[in-house]
């Protein structure tokens, strides 16, 4: 008769052995995500490109990040995680392989951008394995150990992806388009292997009888915050994805190791204050531990006035590198802490048994915003380059701005106060 004991610990080191895999394998499709979009968009804008042209390679990658968020938990929960990490992983390999070995007469628009749908697939199927796997493998009663290793993977997530920008634009300055992608397909390739080789059992149990429908939320404070959701990251996205790399590179003529190496830091930077954001705000608000509606409100407002009063700078003639690079810093900090507060709320309004399927819509929205500030990066900065070279940031600036107080309007409808939860929540356990 076995010992239960020993049952226990065994499916307990096989636990931590898959979850170590597949945050690893997620790791390597982050590094690989970040450098790829870096090589894409510089590598293009330098063949002459227009901005817009720039913008339109990604907008099937946000396109199906949408869909893959809408049907990679239905998936997940039919047919487990470890089907959704690999059909990621594969994505990842197919969607960099078109471009790394492709004939460079087949490098033009419409094969960038069918690339960059699977890539979009790729990166949010290994997300969403990463980020429920955690959850398999700690006790329910341990909810300090949740948190704490939940931080660490949204922080080195975070921090990854900086490494994947500053990694593609070193690789462009180095290497050719396509011989930084094949050193990308190896990376990728290697986890994709180990994950197959060491994986040991299953990744979660699939439940056959999960509906599609329950995707869709019918909570009225989940609904409301995906909708501030879709504006705050437009906001961001507005004037990070095309308008800013094509500003320090055209205007500010930085190299693109040098332009890759801010936004890295940047994006690292957002990440330690996202991950700090619950002692910055008990901190400033007395007698209350946890973040609400109103929060993310006076947050969204004051982040609202940061890209005006860049632009009013710019065009005032202040000096561009300071003004930017300041401005973009402030920025980051008050966006790191809004997005985290979103990140609480999401699960603070939802029902313990449907955590799963609410985070899966506000992930929707995530991209639906992302997608939005993609399109508008590349058209108002084209539309604004007519009038001046610095009015092509300028315009994107005043957008973002917009973006921030609609959500910031739309957070005035969110309830005050979450409702009474059966297990602790914390800031830090989403982060995008």
């Amino acid at each position: 008769m076995s010992d239960p004991s020993a049952v226990s610990s065994d499916a307990s080191r096989a636990g931590l052995r898959n979850y170590v895999l597949v945050t690893g394998a997620y790791w390597a499709d982050t590094v690989t995500d970040g450098a790829t979009r870096m090589l894409v968009l510089f590598y293009f804008y330098n063949l002459g490109y227009t901005p817009l042209a720039v913008a339109s390679l990604f907008v099937f990658y946000e396109v199906f990040g949408i869909l893959t968020n809408l049907f990679g938990g239905y998936i997940g929960a039919r047919f487990g995680l470890k089907t959704t990490l690999f059909i990621g992983l594969g994505t990842q390999l197919a969607a960099l392989s078109m471009l790394a070995f492709a004939p460079q007469a087949w490098l033009v628009v419409a094969w960038v951008m069918a690339s960059q749908a699977l890539s979009g697939i790729a990166k949010d199927m290994t997300k969403m394995s990463s980020k429920s796997a955690v959850k398999l493998i700690v006790p329910e009663d341990s909810s300090a150990t949740l948190y704490r290793w939940v931080a660490i993977l949204t922080g080195s997530k975070n921090a990854l992806k900086g490494v994947g920008f500053f990694l593609g634009g070193l690789l462009l300055s180095v290497l050719d388009f396509q011989s930084a992608l094949k050193l990308l397909v190896v990376l990728v390739a290697v986890a994709l292997t180990l994950a197959a080789v060491l994986m040991r059992g299953g990744l979660g149990q699939a439940n056959r009888k999960a509906k599609f429908g329950q995707m869709f939320s019918r909570n009225a404070a989940v609904n409301k915050l995906a909708a501030a959701r879709i504006f705050l990251f437009g906001a961001r996205d507005v004037w990070f994805v095309v308008g800013l790399p094509v500003f320090l590179s055209s205007v500010l003529g930085w190299t693109f190791w040098q332009s890759g190496g801010f936004l890295a830091i940047w994006i690292i930077g957002y990440g330690i204050v996202q991950a700090a954001t619950p002692g910055l705000l008990r901190s400033r608000v007395e007698g209350r531990h946890e973040p609400d509606g109103r929060t993310a409100t006076i947050l969204a407002f004051v982040l609202a006035a940061l890209p005006a009063a860049i632009a009013l700078a710019l065009s005032a003639g202040a000096a561009p590198a300071v003004v930017v690079v300041a401005g973009l810093i402030v920025f980051g900090a008050v966006f790191a802490l809004n997005s985290a507060v979103h990140s609480y709320l999401i699960l603070a309004y939802t029902d313990s048994d449907k955590v799963a399927m609410s985070v899966g819509f506000y992930y929707m929205a995530n991209a639906a915003g992302r997608l939005a500030g993609t399109v508008l990066s590349g058209a108002l900065y084209q539309w604004g380059l007519q009038s001046g070279a610095q009015n092509g940031l300028v315009a994107c600036l005043w957008a973002s701005s917009a973006f921030v107080l609609v959500a910031g309007l739309l957070s005035l409808l969110l309830p005050r106060q979450a409702g009474t939860r059966s297990k602790p929540i914390r800031l830090g356990d989403l982060g995008e």
